[in-house]
């Protein structure tokens, strides 16, 4: 783990203090789980895959009938 400091006001870090107390967790790991979501959420947004672009794997080599079960291949050999 790598020590920083960092400067931040007076009522955001009164907010940590009084939260770390009303949790029983130091300040501290207060706010390293406050940037671990900032990190998670703004600088490593997941993608939504409603907003997914497909792309092409090439032509189909053969096309699926109703009688295909896509499951038993992707699961092939696993329990």
């Amino acid at each position: 783990m790598k020590t920083i400091t960092i400067n931040v006001s007076e009522p955001v870090y009164a907010e940590f203090r009084a939260a770390s107390r009303t949790l029983g967790q130091p300040t501290s790991q207060l706010i390293r789980e406050a940037m671990e979501l900032y990190r998670n959420e703004r600088l490593r947004p997941r993608q939504d895959l409603s907003n997914f672009t497909p792309r092409s794997v090439g032509r189909v080599i053969e096309p699926l009938t109703t009688n295909d079960d896509l499951l038993d291949e992707m699961m092939d050999g696993q329990p």
